[in-house]
């Protein structure tokens, strides 16, 4: 140290000296120091001359100071010179010069009370700390808390934080924030809210043990120990307090300007309450106990407030209400007694209460004690001997003294029974892994006066302070150890001397607590003992002045205490009989604080007997209870015990220590007192350990750190190799003694001073260059100012001779321009002359000929119509006798034909008479006989064969067939008259009918018609007063902007702004909800996952979908799917009942079961039909029947799909009127039309729809019985009779011969002008009307044939079915029977109830489930009814448009024609019982490996298939079990996958998509507007997911939320390294210059360091999956606006955290760190997402280290630049600025000054640190897909081969 100092001593060298006002005082030497010399001149601050002695002998120098790069360093142990002047400038620089509150020394905090309430201890500090090494950030005790909650979790080891200072110090507050950060990173895991405990008990002991002093307004007047417990994953499940030393003695007495607990002044503050009237409290003022110390009031306190606050967190603890009114009686009652009036007797030995003494009473009745024994034994006291009990009385003094005793062993006890019950409610069941220990115990304490009390705290502080000097001692050495440092001993204080005289056998204790038990023992007697006993201690000193006191020299001060009282708080007595009275309560608490007193003791006689004194004698019958005092524990062996307990716990602990720094008596804020800071700074450890550290090797740097340091004073040559050999180089030829430093494994050790000596050598290298750059700057700056000289006079000569060049060149150009402008004038001016002349001869000209051509054009219009008259009267002369001339001719030719006509009927009616024209008629009949009768025979034949056939193969129908014959013969016969007569007037009076209903129809059609264009025309009418409207508010708008264009641009930009903001907190706020929703619902479910045990059953998957999604919508429409019919039903039963019960989940599960046997049976069904479709092809292909029945399906198939098309679109068109209607009827609502009339107008088109409807319905049932009318009609004419009874036989109506039912039908279309029948064979037809009737009977029978024996077949397959069902049950039934016998018979009974209860269930399952069949089957029927009749109205039509000779095969082959198979429409079908396959392989199982390759989004497309197919088949609950399936498998993959990005973006894109589908193809004509018509095609027709598009929105959102939690979770352990650490731009060094490290407790092997590349490169990797997937571009701007916002929050909490990052390299860095990021995103097109605008603040953060800080106009440039930034982070980055060297000045408190009084205009949040967990709320756009969805290809790797599709 000799050596170095004079090294570093020279003139401009600043130092301290010692100073009596301010402890140390800064100068500066005025010349250099010469060996020799004895004084150095020194020059103080205030310029004033001082020559300072020094001796060098005996080392007696001043201290030097350090650099000014060192001042305000957040490590004591840093500075280059350690020692006591350094340690005081540096902490007052950074209390009152940088507000920084917090700095370490080495393993202590030290924390000074700024006595203001300051930001920096808000939930986004504690996250910016957490997981935070110690020392990467700015000293805070959050930081000593993560370092002790870090190292318990990283060596599985107890720690503990112990606070101590003095009070006022902030002590409580310290362990407060320490508990507060424990309860928020180590949250409970479960629901008790332990970590909510654990804070609210600190309101209760402040309440109950903190008081206010002279030096603190909240000070501690006990010591606690909390430890808190944390499981096995580190959550806190519980914790426990130990209390010590309460400062009993404050409830009775308090010194001037002090106060009692805070109890007493919160309950009387709430005396008024209805609840504390039977207290009879008043005002503080009015109690003697709480009127001591004067002002019962705290500046800015308000007690009422405070109680509230107490009493909710005894509640919060479990403190039911009738203990918390016990506990308050209890202090009220201390209150009254300390107020009870004693009088004393004349005698003076006595004293007595008053009987109606109100104080007394009160005290009485709230303890439920008896007031007679009170008042006696409040004056008096027993007295034991061995043979007689004394009853004595006692003067005032002792009776004030008794009664203060037991005021303060009530409220000890009370104080012990609520730690107690505290303890109760921390406590928890399960099994501590490890506590962290919070110790808030008094500092050591001197005052003018010392008792028993400071005896006690000073005790406790050596036996700490022991601890700590041992716990610094091994810590030094074990950093030796291991950087393998050569150790040398340190000499450091060592206090158990001191220790040993307090509690040493003998000691000072010891001999108090024989004092004590001596029965005439006094103070005096005590202190004697004392002196004789240590006087040669030489840490015990007598005072010279006093006999009754004695000196301790503790480790921090010389401390005098005054003996007097001693013995008395020692002993703590209280009388026996006061506190037997106490046990005797009748209210139970009250009792129990007194049933386990072990402690209190009867009071001995300590004053002598006087002989005037009054005593009774009373008998020793019954004999007392023998006094325990022998077994009595004094206080001072209480608190011995329970210390030594506590340092056993302490030494079983890592330990962190707080020392907290009171910097002045007045309580002012931001005020440093030097001499108090410097004696707290002695006593609390803080020098010690500076001295420790100086003593070894106290500067440490990493080989790294110290060569990007010096590396200026490094040789060239050394550039090359290994730095640490460098180093080793370096400082072996700069610093000559070895012994001056040390080589560790990882670090460099150097002596006290030696860094500041590397500092001058590195000064200076830097001075020289400074001056070699000085040097050529000022030179080149000459040349450059001497080249600027002759360039400008160069300049002016030649800017002189072109001006004179300009002159002479511009008069010649004026005198050309007049000539110029004298010949132009001239010359216009005979120009115009001439086109004056020239104009009026035109106009003369022009005037002339159009007269002459007038004249022209009257004579040839007059001629041409001349023309025309004669034209016109030529040809009607001509025409007329024309027509003469025709008419004569026609006279003539008629006559000649009638004549002509005459003769030839004449000859006719002759040849008619004749027999060659009969002949002629008769010639081929005969053959044409016998050709039929041939054909009958054969008939015949063939109709026996088949008779024979039938009776064969049908025995049981041969009855039946019988009776259809005699029913047959029996129609023939009476069919014998001609009706045909009758069927034409009916046809004719059906004709009429349907004319007539034809017209009503047209009525109809017109009256609609008609109103609907009334309606149009209304709705124009509207739109035409709503357009003039809209022009008239447009002009008025216009007219408004124009008068007020800037006002209201401006507004309408605020209202605007404002209105995005309220929508994105409301956005927020909602997704917010979700994000709560869904960690509520993620909790839930983990509770019940905790909950279940491996034995329980699984719930179905069904089940468990609909129980797990209740919260779904359910879909409730009609069979047929109607949408009208739906909402009706909707309405009718409600919306909240249209979600599942029990019931129908109950019949769900027996509906799985019949389906399942259903299908069953029709897969035998099936496999029967494919064996008949094979036997009806053989027989196709030998009969040729083939051709009608595959006329029928086709005729049928086609019908029915041009039906069911027209029938949609009708629909279709109807809901587009109605919507059209509405909506224009709500735009009228708009544009002042009265809600009336549009309800009338909605009425007016219900009432005629509703009557459209019946009509029609009228008309197709007229035209159904016309058709059929027809058909038997034209049957009856052209067929035999007996093919008309057909359509009477029920079995065989379905079987009629395709081609003649098509004939028949036909017939009505033709015309009535064909008249030929069967005639043609005979007159009478006879012949052939056998033949027809002998075919169809024929035909008939064959069919009849096959129908029943297809029935017969059906029906032994239903019975074998049956059978087998029964089978089944009947086995059930008996496994039933047998488990049922070996049962108990109260067993058997329950079970045969349960048994007949579930088939009683299953029946009323069944008839409901029939009732609802049987009702949709009955809808069904009506609209199939509806569509056939229409069916026969357009068949009707289409046939008689049809040409009248059309034949009867061109007939068959158009009916015949194959329809081509179906193209896919896009839709998945699936069974019920595949839903589960299908959730499986599609969401819970899938990969997106998988589906690399394939269409993004492949999955959300094949749900929507699913979905649509479902919709298409009117599947209501296919659909709620799908998407609720769905739904949970998303979730349970979400769950599973917590942590994979790449999983979680994959099924975002895909629930997006799926949304995006669901809306695209809703129908909704908002979403359809860029859909093509195939895709328009595919939306869903029956059902509206609007509220599932709700619940999958929430869904996105909380996929999107993970998303957004891993990618931080990847990102931000890269963010701060790769942003503020790692130098992007290579030799930009950014390190400290005292040496940048962190403490080796919280290093951790291994570290990664991170560049910006690997940022770039993770977000690389996160944009190219988001790609990949397909996610909506939109969303990905979203994302990556919010990783940059968060890389924005971490980087700038963390500068603003952290001194060693706010410098000018920094900013730097920061900037080009930014550009990089800026232009990634330009490069990924990402640009436009806003990330940039997230990062402003840190922009302006890196501009602000940047930019300079001295000037106003610099001032006004920060406060104009930085609006990014509040004012609280600007101001602590201007208090946080390093500089890098000392040629860079540091920012002047006056500037900062300057700065916040610029910035006091603005409304800047209260919070320092950006809030980084803030989310920004999504938006989903919609994003329709170009695909549609029979594009889609399904791949063969995802399984899903049972999807059908269609």
């Amino acid at each position: 140290m000799m050596l170095v100092s004079f090294l570093l001593i020279f003139q401009y060298t600043r130092v301290w000296i010692p100073d009596p006002d301010e402890v140390w005082r800064s100068a500066e030497l005025t010349k250099d120091y010469k060996e020799g010399d004895k004084s150095l001149q020194l020059r103080l601050e205030d310029d004033t001359i001082l020559e300072y002695p020094i001796d060098v002998q005996n080392n007696q120098v001043p201290f030097l100071r350090n650099p000014d790069i060192l001042v305000g360093e957040n490590d004591l142990t840093t500075l280059s010179h350690l020692h006591e002047p350094a340690v005081l400038h540096n902490l007052k620089v950074r209390f009152l010069e940088s507000n920084h509150i917090y700095t370490y020394c080495g393993i202590v905090l030290v924390a000074i009370n700024p006595y203001e309430q300051l930001p920096i201890y808000g939930q986004d500090v504690i996250y910016a700390y957490s997981g935070q090494n110690m020392g990467d950030m700015d000293p805070h005790i959050f930081a000593v808390a993560e370092e002790a909650y870090k190292q318990m979790a990283r060596d599985e080891k107890n720690q503990s934080i112990i606070v101590s200072g003095e009070s006022g110090a902030g002590k409580t507050v310290s362990a407060k924030y320490a508990m507060r950060y424990f309860a928020t990173v180590g949250g409970s895991a479960s629901d008790t809210n332990i970590e909510e405990k654990v804070l609210a008990s600190s309101p209760i002991m402040e309440a109950i043990g903190n008081a206010k002093t002279t030096r603190n307004d909240n000070s501690s007047r006990f010591g606690k120990f909390i430890e808190i417990g944390f499981d096995k994953k580190y959550h806190i499940i519980g914790a426990n307090m130990r209390t010590y030393l309460l400062e009993k003695s404050r409830v009775v007495f308090q010194a001037e300007d002090e106060r009692n607990y805070h109890i007493f002044y919160q309950l009387c503050a709430a005396a008024s309450l209805p609840e504390f009237k039977e207290l009879a409290l008043t005002c503080a003022e009015d109690f003697f106990y709480t009127s001591h110390g004067g002002n019962t009031a705290i500046e800015g306190v308000d007690d009422a407030e405070d109680f509230e606050k107490t009493r909710q967190a005894l509640t919060l603890l479990g403190v039911r209400e009738s203990h918390q009114i016990s506990i308050f009686k209890i202090i009220a009652s201390i209150l009254h007694l300390g107020s009870v009036e004693i009088q004393s007797e004349r005698d003076g030995d006595s004293c007595s209460i008053p009987p109606q003494d109100e104080h007394l009473s009160n005290f009485c009745r709230l303890l439920g004690v008896e007031h007679s024994q009170m008042e006696h034994w409040l004056c008096h006291r027993k007295l034991v001997t061995t043979s007689e009990t004394y009853i004595k009385t006692m003067s005032l003094q002792q009776v004030v003294n008794a009664r203060n005793a037991l005021a303060k062993h009530i409220y000890a006890q009370l104080f012990s029974w609520i730690v107690e019950h505290i303890n109760k409610a921390l406590h928890s069941s399960l099994k501590q892994h490890s506590f962290i220990g919070v110790l808030d115990i008094y500092g050591f304490e001197t005052f003018e006066i010392n008792s028993f009390e400071q005896f006690c705290i000073n005790y406790a502080n050596e036996k700490l302070q022991q601890q700590f000097n041992s716990h610094v001692f091994k810590l030094e050495q074990e950093e030796y150890m291991k950087e393998q440092i050569p150790w040398t001993l340190i000499d450091f204080y060592d206090n158990q001397p001191c220790i040993d005289l307090i509690e040493a056998k003998l000691g000072i204790l010891d001999l108090l607590d024989e004092e004590c038990k001596v029965p005439k023992g006094t103070d005096q007697n005590w202190a004697q003992k004392l002196y004789e006993r240590h006087s040669n201690c030489q840490h015990f000193q007598k005072p010279r002045m006093s006999n009754t006191a004695f000196i301790v020299i503790h480790f921090a001060d010389k401390v005098e205490y005054l003996s007097d009282g001693f013995l008395e708080k020692n002993r703590d007595t209280v009388y026996e009989e006061q506190i037997n009275i106490l046990k005797a309560s009748k209210f139970p608490l009250v009792a129990d604080l007194f049933q386990d007193d072990k402690d209190s003791v009867p009071a001995t006689n300590t004053a002598k007997n006087r002989s005037s004194s009054k005593i009774n004698v009373r008998s020793s019958r019954p004999p007392m209870k023998v006094s325990n005092k022998e077994h009595k524990k004094s206080v001072g062996f209480q608190f011995r015990t329970s210390l030594n307990l506590l340092m056993e716990t302490l030494n079983a602990t890592t330990p962190h220590y707080v020392r907290c720094i009171k910097p002045n008596d007045e309580k002012l804020p931001f005020h440093f007192d030097p001499k108090r800071a410097v004696q707290q700074l002695r006593a609390c450890g803080v020098l010690e350990t500076i001295r420790i550290s100086a003593a070894g090797y106290p500067s440490r740097w990493t080989y790294h750190d110290f060569f990007i340091r010096y590396r200026v004073l490094m040789k060239r040559e050394l550039a090359n190799t290994d730095k640490k050999s460098i180093c080793k180089s370096v400082l072996e030829s700069l610093i000559k003694d070895p012994d001056k430093f040390q080589f560790g494994r990882t670090k460099i050790f150097f002596r006290a001073g030696q860094v500041a000596y590397l500092e001058k050598l590195r000064a200076d290298k830097f001075r020289e260059a400074t001056v070699m750059i000085q040097k050529t700057v000022r030179g080149w700056l000459q040349k450059v100012k001497y080249r600027r000289l002759k360039a400008a006079t160069l300049t002016l000569q030649r800017f002189y001779r072109g001006h004179l060049a300009r002159r002479l060149a511009e008069h010649l150009r004026r005198t050309r321009a007049a000539i110029v402008f004298q010949k132009y004038y001239r010359m216009q001016r005979a120009h115009l002359a001439y086109q004056r002349v020239r104009r009026a001869v035109v106009i003369i000209q022009s005037f002339t000929r159009a007269m002459f051509v007038r004249r022209n054009y009257c004579q040839l219009l007059k001629e041409h119509k001349a023309t025309i008259i004669q034209k016109y009267a030529r040809g009607w002369m001509a025409r007329r006798h024309f027509q003469q001339q025709r008419d004569a001719a026609i006279v003539i030719q008629c006559a000649f034909r009638r004549l002509k006509a005459k003769q030839e009927l004449k000859a006719l009616k002759i040849e008619a008479r004749s027999a060659e024209h009969l002949k002629r008629l008769n010639v081929g009949m005969e053959n044409k006989v016998v050709q039929l009768q041939r054909k009958i025979d054969d008939q015949n034949k063939e109709f026996k064969t088949l008779s024979e056939q039938l009776s064969a193969v049908t025995s049981t129908h041969a009855m039946e067939v019988e009776k259809l014959k005699r029913e047959l013969a029996h129609y023939q016969q009476n069919q014998e008259a001609d009706t045909s007569l009758q069927l034409q007037e009916e046809v004719q009076s059906l004709r009429t009918e349907l004319q007539r209903a034809q017209s009503e129809r047209k009525v109809l059609e017109d009256a609609h018609s008609r109103e609907n264009g009334e309606l149009k025309k209304r709705v124009a009418d509207l739109e035409h007063e709503n357009a003039l409207l809209k022009d008239e508010k447009e002009y008025l708008n216009n007219q408004i902007l124009r008068q007020s264009k800037a006002e209201s641009s401006q507004s309408s930009v605020e209202e605007n702004l404002l209105m995005k903001k309220e929508l994105e907190e409301e956005r927020s706020r909602y997704q917010n909800l979700v994000k709560e929703y869904s960690l509520l619902e993620q909790r839930y479910e983990n509770l019940r996952d905790e909950q279940q045990t491996p034995g329980h059953r699984k719930n179905p998957s069904n089940q468990s979908s609909l129980e797990s999604d209740s919260n779904y919508p359910s879909i409730s429409t009609s069979e047929i799917g109607d949408t009208e019919d739906a909402l009706q039903q909707v309405e009718e039963i409600g919306v909240e009942k249209a979600a599942m019960d029990m019931t129908v989940f109950l019949k769900l599960q027996k509906r799985v079961r019949e389906l399942e046997q259903e299908r069953k049976k029709l897969q035998v069904q099936l496999e029967k039909e494919q064996q008949d479709s094979k036997k009806v092809q053989v027989e196709q292909q030998s009969n040729g029947i083939d051709v009608d029945q595959d006329a029928d399906l086709a005729y049928n198939s086609l019908k029915r799909q041009e039906l069911e098309s027209e029938n949609k679109k009708l629909k279709n068109d109807l809901n587009e009127l109605r919507k059209a209607v509405a909506d224009q009827a709500m735009q009228d609502n708009s544009s002042h039309s009265s809600p009336d009339s549009y309800s009338l107008l909605l009425n007016q088109l219900k009432l005629a729809n509703e009557e459209l409807e019946v009509r029609k319905e009228e008309v197709l049932i007229l035209r159904t019985q016309i058709m059929n009318t027809d058909q038997r009609r034209l049957s009856g004419k052209h067929m035999e009779p007996n093919i008309n009874a057909r359509t009477s036989w029920p079995n065989s109506e379905k079987h009629v011969d395709q081609e003649d039912a098509i004939e028949a039908y036909h017939g009505v279309c033709q015309t009535n002008s064909k008249t030929e029948d069967w005639g043609y064979l005979n007159e009478d037809g006879e012949l052939g009307l056998a033949y027809q009737g002998l075919k169809q009977v024929a035909r008939l029978l064959e069919a009849q044939l096959q129908a029943q024996s297809l029935e017969h077949e059906e029906e032994v397959e239903r019975l074998k079915a049956q059978v087998e069902t029964l089978k089944e049950e009947m086995d059930k039934q008996q496994q039933t029977f047998c488990q049922t016998l070996l049962l108990s018979p109260e067993a058997q009974l329950e079970f045969g109830v349960q048994q007949e209860i579930s088939r009683l269930t299953n029946e009323n399952l069944d008839f409901k489930e029939l009732v609802e069949k049987l009702e949709k089957n009955e809808r069904k029927l009506k609209k199939q009814l509806k569509i056939y009749m229409k069916k026969a109205q357009d068949l009707e039509a289409a046939q008689a448009l049809a040409q009248s000779d059309r034949r009867h095969h061109e007939l068959t082959r158009q009916v015949t024609v194959q329809r081509k198979e179906k193209d896919f429409q896009g839709m998945l079908e699936y069974h019920k019982e595949d839903e589960a396959l299908l959730i499986r392989n599609l969401v819970t199982d899938l990969k997106p490996q998988m589906l690399s390759g394939t269409v993004p989004c492949l999955p959300a497309y094949i749900l929507y298939m699913c979905i649509r197919h479902a919709d298409y088949t009117n599947d209501d609950l296919k659909v709620h079990s799908l998407l609720s399936s769905t739904i949970n498998g998303i979730k349970k993959v979400l769950k599973k996958h917590n942590d994979d990005f790449e999983m979680t973006s994959f099924w975002l894109s895909n629930t997006c998509r799926f949304l995006h589908c669901l809306k695209q193809y809703s129908g909704d004509e908002g979403f359809m507007k860029q859909n093509t018509p195939k895709q328009n095609e595919h939306c869903l027709k029956n059902f509206d997911l609007t509220e599932y598009r709700q619940v999958l929105s929430d869904l996105s959102i909380q996929i999107y939320q993970q998303l957004i939690k891993i990618a931080e979770g990847l990102l931000q352990p890269m963010i701060v390294s790769a942003m503020l650490e790692n130098e992007s731009i290579q030799a930009l060094s950014g390190v400290r210059p005292t040496g940048y490290r962190k403490r080796s407790s919280s290093m951790v092997d291994g570290e990664n360091s991170y560049c910006l590349e690997a940022i770039i490169r993770q977000m690389n990797s996160f944009h190219t999956v988001m790609c990949d997937q397909g996610l909506d571009p939109e969303i990905i701007l979203q994302v990556f606006k919010q990783l940059f916002y968060m890389i924005n929050a971490v980087t700038l909490n963390n500068l603003l955290l952290r001194k060693d990052a706010c410098s000018w390299s920094t900013g730097m860095q920061l900037r080009y760190n930014i550009s990089q990021l800026e232009e990634w995103l330009r490069g990924k097109n990402l640009h436009q997402s806003g990330a940039v605008q997230t990062m402003e603040p840190l922009i302006q953060a890196a501009q602000l280290l940047q930019l300079k800080k001295k000037t106003q106009e610099d001032a006004e440039a920060i406060c104009s630049l930085c609006t990014a930034l509040s004012t609280q982070q600007i101001v602590k980055i201007l208090n946080l600025y390093t500089p890098l060297n000392e040629f860079e000045e540091r920012v002047t408190v006056s500037f900062i000054r300057t700065i916040q009084a610029q910035l006091q205009e603005r409304n800047d949040p209260q919070q320092l640190l950006l809030d980084s967990k803030h989310m920004f709320p999504v938006l989903f756009p919609f994003n329709p897909s170009a695909l549609t969805m029979d594009s889609i290809h399904i791949p063969a790797c995802l399984s899903l081969e049972f999807l059908n599709e269609v």
